[in-house]
């Protein structure tokens, strides 16, 4: 790895990989060779670029402690606020540089995805990206198949969060890092995809491999609560007004308190030894 790359990618995980995420270089070129036009990033070829993924230990590291200290807006995901957080942070860590800070959920006007964060993790050597295509005579007919990422240590228990771009800063002679194949027979690729696309809300698509960790049953709980209920299974009561049919844009700073009553039940679910009874996904 270049001498640059390696500097910027240890102080990026010198900010990062304490609260329970990962990052892995890549070049822009890689990203917009696999893509039509309408999906590249308008950047120089060799610009670099890293991709941030979070582990498991992210519930824990990141996010409890972020609910305990910080104010959140209601129109937006905890967990994205997080990421949002630590993200932003490595603007504050490197401020000599210009960086871009890409989520994974972010679109343009239109509806289109600023990045397709699982390609950006397979050309990044982050995630193996199975699609359709990678099964030779597939069974599945008309029927539309999704793809997904599978990490070699992680499976599937891991998320992809987003992309930093530093525009200026090229870095021509960095070699790609493929990433492992760890579902490498055609059966398993189909259970794979199958179990992906048919049975997600089970969880058995990210035990395709064995993984080092796994998402505790608190996690498990909390990602499979609908979008909405989550306000609520983190002790956390939204005001009055939220309920109304006033435009969001009009208070899109409101923030949040914990429901008095529900202190104890609060301080379980932010506790890193506390998880609730295990339960079956959606």
């Amino acid at each position: 790895m270049e001498p640059q790359v390696a500097e910027l990618k240890q102080k990026i995980e010198d900010t990062l990989c304490p609260f329970g995420f990962e990052v892995y270089p890549f070049q822009v070129a890689w990203y917009n060779a696999l893509l039509p036009p309408a999906f590249h990033l308008p950047l120089p070829g060799p610009t670099l670029a890293f991709l941030v993924l979070s582990t498991p230990a992210m519930f824990d590291r990141a996010l409890k402690p972020f609910l305990q200290n910080c104010h959140l807006r209601t129109l937006m995901d905890p967990v994205d606020q997080c990421v949002a957080y630590h993200l932003g942070r490595i603007r504050q860590s490197l401020p000599e540089l210009q960086i871009e800070v890409i989520a994974d959920y972010e679109v343009h006007p239109n509806r289109r995805p600023k990045i397709l964060a699982q390609t950006a993790a397979h050309v990044a050597g982050a995630a193996y990206y199975y699609q359709r295509k990678d099964v030779e005579a597939d069974p599945w007919g008309t029927q539309h198949i999704s793809g997904v990422c599978i990490h070699s240590r992680y499976g599937g228990w891991f998320a992809i969060r987003g992309v930093l771009l530093l525009p200026g800063v090229e870095v021509p002679d960095l070699l790609p890092t493929k990433p492992t194949d760890c579902v490498p027979t055609r059966a398993d690729r189909i259970t794979l995809l199958e179990a992906f696309n048919f049975h997600w809300h089970d969880w058995s698509y990210r035990d395709v491999v064995t993984p080092q960790e796994r998402y505790s049953e608190e996690q498990k709980a909390y990602f499979s609560t609908p979008p909405a209920q989550r306000w609520a299974l983190l002790g956390f009561t939204l005001p009055a007004e939220e309920h109304s049919p006033v435009s969001p844009e009009l208070h899109p700073l409101t923030t949040l308190s914990p429901k008095p009553q529900n202190s104890s039940r609060v301080r379980g679910w932010l506790s890193p030894r506390v998880s609730p009874t295990a339960s079956p996904g959606p």
